[in-house]
Parts: C-alpha cells; structure tokens; sequence
C-alpha cells in the first residue's frame, strides 16, 4: 500500500524580488522536508509574483510592471532553478512549484515539477493564458500536457482555469496521473473565485479518481496596498479568492482548506483509494468509450524555426544509401 505525505502551500510572494520569493519557497521546502512531507504544491506564478497589474491596468499604462516583471522572471535552467532543486532534494521531496518564465523577450504561466533528488522532471506552459494574461504571457504548447513518473507516483499538473478545459484534464487522466498538482493565483476575484476553485479541484478529482493538491497564493494588507498604489486600482481588486485544499478520489476536501494566511494543508494520501474509485469508475479504462469517444492530442515541441538545407538534405541521402546516378 502506498501513502504519500503531501502538503498544499499557501504562500505569499516577495513582491518585486525573484530572489526573495524563491528564498522562500526554499526555506518552505525545507521546512515541509523536517515534518516528513514527501510531496507540495507551491501556487501559480508566485515566482517572483502573480501579474495582478494585468487584471487593473490598461494596455497602455502597463509597460513600467510588465517590464518589471520581466526583470524579475525566472530563467530555465538557472541559479534559481538549481536553488529550488537542491531543497527539493536535501528534503528528499518531489516539490510543483509556479514561476513567471522568461524565454528571450517572452513571459510564460510556467509549472516546474522536481523530484525528490532535485531532478527537474517537468517544465510546462500554460496552454492559454486567461483574458488579461495574455496581455502578459505566451502560449504553451502541448509537450508538457502529460502525467509524469516521480518518487511519489504519477503526477499531472494544471494551471487556474485550464481546469475549465475538460479535454486538456482528460488528457492527463488518460495518461493515468495518481496525483494532480493543481495552482490559482490567489488574492485575485474575491469569494466567487474561491468557490470555483473547489468546484474545479473537487471535479477533476472525482473525474479522474487521483488525489489533487491545490495551492493559491496570499496577499497580506500592506502588500495589496503596495500593488494598489503602484497601479491605481482599489486593493479589494487583488483580494479573496483563496482555496488551498486537498481532494481525495471520491472529491471529498481532506482536512479544513486555507482561506487566509500563510500556512499549508498536509494530508497523507493513500492510494488505495484510487483503486476503490476507479473500480467503479475508471474514465481511462473500463468506463470509456474510445471507439465513440477519443481525444487527439499533439505533444509536438513548438519551434520557432524548423531550417530546410538542400545540402543537408542531398547528404542524407547519400549517407543513407538513397542517392541514384541519374546520368
């Protein structure tokens, strides 16, 4: 019988500072590694922090935070990477954790999952940003939608509302994933937002028969007032909307969900219950239909430049035995 100690992290940002925000992520890690947890989910973004000007900024007035953003985002691989890597592995903990991505000129909703010897496992992107985002963010490809192997089992991961896309989560509970890493921005929509997000987790949960851990960030008082000043929106625009929680497979919330604060939720997650699930409804197996009902997905790596060479191109050839003599 397997049981995985997991831990669904409610965490507030260094505002403006990449390297304060990832200093606490590790400090956290470490920290989750001395209570005997084995698995955390850190929320969206909060690496450096969640682009709340987007939400209350118009286009035009927002290029001083974008460009800040940009400044402060982090780079794969990098020093910071590393540093997140080696907590993940001095706490022997497969650790999801949600960072602002810079790629060349570009910001990406990214996901990095490391297993518990500090392996980076996964980089995934956001398939599509949501509404204001995608003034901010690039789109991802599909290469990362799949559930990945680690020391603590399969594990899937999905960013906010891609859990509003049911073929995106049906194509990680086909790829049979045992736990779903699932992160909201927090602070962000007030108490509507949060009753979504345990709709949302409750759902997937239920639907795939796998344990989702779910984390959302928190802004304190002086930190929504330092973003209300810097954008000139009301501070209540970057509140509420907190739903740190842990489902089971029956969709049963585990324990009592944070809904303020800095703090964490920790289950065990036992994965018998999988099992007793699935056997009355498995959606990747006995309770499928694939011959009506199939989902098609390109994991095709996106590139910006696929080259052509006719030199490249008569040279295989030649190394591969194909060429004729054509005189």
């Amino acid at each position: 019988m397997t049981v995985v100690k997991a831990a669904a992290v409610q965490l507030s940002p260094v505002l403006y500072s990449r390297a304060g925000t990832v200093g606490k992520v590790v400090e956290k890690i470490l920290e989750l590694g001395r209570k005997g947890v084995q698995f955390a989910v850190f929320p969206e973004t909060v690496v450096p922090y969640y682009p709340y000007f987007s939400f209350v900024q118009p286009p035009y007035a927002m290029a001083r935070e974008h460009l800040r953003l940009m400044e402060e985002a982090v780079t794969v691989p990098s020093a910071d990477t590393d540093a997140i890597g080696a907590a993940a592995r001095e706490a022997g903990m497969v650790v999801s954790v949600g960072v602002n991505e810079r790629d060349g000129g570009s910001l990406y909703n990214t996901q990095l999952l490391f297993d518990a010897d500090g392996t980076l496992i996964q980089r995934r992107r956001k398939l599509t940003p949501t509404y204001h985002e995608r003034m901010v963010w690039g789109q991802g490809d599909a290469s990362g939608l799949r559930a990945v192997d680690s020391a603590v089992g399969r594990i899937g991961q999905l960013a906010c509302w891609e859990h509003y896309v049911p073929l995106a989560r049906y194509a990680l509970i086909a790829d049979g994933e045992q736990i779903h890493a699932a992160m909201y921005p927090g602070s962000f929509g007030g108490a509507l937002f949060a009753e979504q997000i345990e709709v949302n987790i409750r759902q997937h949960a239920l639907e795939s028969a796998c344990f989702v851990v779910n984390a959302t960030a928190w802004l304190d008082a002086d930190q929504q007032a330092k973003l209300a000043a810097d954008t000139g929106a009301p501070a209540a625009a970057m509140s509420g909307g907190f739903f740190t929680a842990i489902a089971d497979p029956e969709g049963r919330i585990v324990g009592e969900p944070l809904t303020s604060g800095e703090g964490e939720v920790i289950a065990d997650l036992d994965f018998e219950l999988i099992d007793r699930r699935k056997r009355l409804a498995d959606t990747r197996g006995h309770y499928s239909r694939p011959e009506l009902l199939s989902l098609l997905v390109d994991r095709t790596p996106a590139s910006h430049l696929s080259e052509r060479d006719a030199h490249t191109r008569i040279h295989s050839l030649t190394a591969s035995g194909e060429t004729r003599d054509t005189q």
